[in-house]
């Protein structure tokens, strides 16, 4: 990685939406061969952080994926993604990404958890998005299970729960019935810690 390059700002201006914000930058950043750049501008999509779990029934070999619609991918197709449970980090709610990672997953598919192990943090789209996606590992028994989840009504949430054999999760990700990132890489990983 070497040694921490330079950033310089020179202008930022932001515009807000429902749900995110738009960052527009003038700047210049050292160059790898150490001189600074040109003065560029660039557009920053400010998402906040997102937390996904693989909740995974060990005994089973079950995972528990969900199904709602997300108008982003409507276009494209097909508007209803198979995904890890998830949610967003609200720094006014609780900022700590494992406690949200928990509220999710009571209000998606009912269920309490206490243990969480951290698999990755990443960048889904780097070149457009600051969000980060923190992915853990959920290993749960039927006994976890609080309540019927579904999400809530009242953030216009209409999910289905799926309680999958996981080969059959991992042959819908070559099917390409799994096109949403956070699950396609939390299910691999899922997949190469059953092999090793």
């Amino acid at each position: 990685m070497g040694h921490k390059r330079r950033v310089e700002i020179i202008a930022k201006s932001y515009t807000k939406g429902q749900f995110f914000t738009i960052e527009e930058a003038r700047l210049r950043y050292e160059q790898f061969d150490g001189t600074m750049s040109a003065e560029i501008d660039r557009s920053s999509l400010q998402r906040g952080d997102s937390v996904a779990a693989v909740v995974h029934d060990r005994e089973a070999d079950t995972v528990i994926l969900i199904e709602q619609f997300r108008y982003p991918a409507y276009e494209n197709g097909p508007g209803w993604l198979l995904e890890l449970p998830a949610g967003v980090v609200e720094n006014d709610h609780d900022a700590d990404p494992a406690a949200t990672m928990r509220r999710e997953l009571e209000e998606e598919i009912g269920y309490h958890v206490s243990d969480l192990q951290l698999i990755s943090t990443f960048y889904p789209s780097p070149g457009g998005s600051s969000e980060r996606i923190y992915v853990y590992y959920a290993p749960v028994t039927p006994q976890a299970q609080q309540s019927a989840g579904g999400g809530l009504a009242s953030e216009g949430e209409d999910i289905r729960i799926l309680t999958l054999k996981a080969d059959d999760a991992f042959a819908k990700i070559a099917s390409g019935d799994i096109r949403d990132a956070k699950t396609i890489i939390g299910l691999q990983w899922l997949q190469l810690q059953r092999k090793s």
